[in-house]
C-alpha cells in the first residue's frame, strides 16, 4: 500500500510538472569563427567567419530550471588558408539540455549536448598544399555554451562546437579534418 501511494505521488507531482512546462518557439542566428582541425600539422589555417540561422524550440520545468532546446541551423563552416575562403554549408541539428538560473527578467543559462550536420552545399573538394580534401556528407560532434536570457524572449550566448567524426578526408600529408568553432548566437523566442 505504501508503495502505490509513493508512486501516485510521484505520478502527480510529474504529471503536475508537466503541465505547467514552458514550450518556446524562435529563430536562432549567430556569427560562426571555424577551423578544421587536421591530424596532420601541416596546414597552419586561419580561422573562417560564417553565419548560422534557423528555427528553434525550447522546453524547460520552471520548478527546477532544466530543460532542453533543439534547433534546424544553415550554418557556414570551413577554414581560410593563403588568402582563400573554403567554405562547406551543413544544416546542424543541435539538441542540447539546458539549464536556466536566477531572476525571472535576467536568467543565466548553460547548455551541453550533441549534434549532428549534413553537407547541403559549399566546396566539395577543396585544394590545399597539392592535396585534395574532400568534404564528407555527415558530421557529429558535442555542443557546449552558456548565455543569458532578457524577459523570457531574447537569448543572447555564444557556444563551442567540437566536432567527434571526419568531416574532411585529406592524403597522408594533411590527413583527416574535423570541424571545430565557435558562435555567437542570438535568438528570439515567441
Amino acid at each position: 500500500m505504501k508503495k502505490l501511494l509513493g508512486f501516485i505521488f510521484i505520478a502527480c507531482l510529474f504529471s503536475t510538472l508537466s503541465a505547467s512546462a514552458q514550450f518556446a518557439f524562435g529563430v536562432k542566428g549567430g556569427l560562426n569563427i571555424s577551423k578544421v582541425d587536421f591530424s596532420q600539422d601541416i596546414i597552419d589555417a586561419d580561422n573562417l567567419t560564417g553565419f548560422q540561422i534557423g528555427p528553434m524550440v525550447e522546453f524547460t520545468v520552471p520548478l527546477f530550471g532544466i530543460g532542453m532546446d533543439a534547433a534546424l541551423l544553415y550554418s557556414q563552416k570551413g577554414l581560410e588558408y593563403n588568402s582563400e575562403s573554403h567554405k562547406t554549408d551543413y544544416l546542424d541539428v543541435p539538441v542540447n539540455l539546458k539549464w536556466k538560473f536566477g531572476l525571472p527578467i535576467v536568467k543565466g543559462y548553460f547548455t551541453a549536448g550533441p549534434y549532428v550536420s549534413f553537407r547541403i552545399g559549399g566546396d566539395k573538394i577543396w585544394k590545399v598544399i597539392d592535396s585534395q580534401i574532400e568534404a564528407k556528407s555527415f558530421g557529429a560532434g558535442l555542443n557546449f555554451g552558456a548565455g543569458i536570457e532578457v524577459v523570457r524572449h531574447l537569448q543572447v550566448g555564444f557556444n563551442y562546437d567540437l566536432g567527434l567524426v571526419k568531416n574532411y578526408s585529406g592524403d597522408a600529408l594533411t590527413g583527416d579534418g574535423k570541424n571545430r568553432g565557435w558562435a555567437i548566437t542570438a535568438a528570439i523566442l515567441f
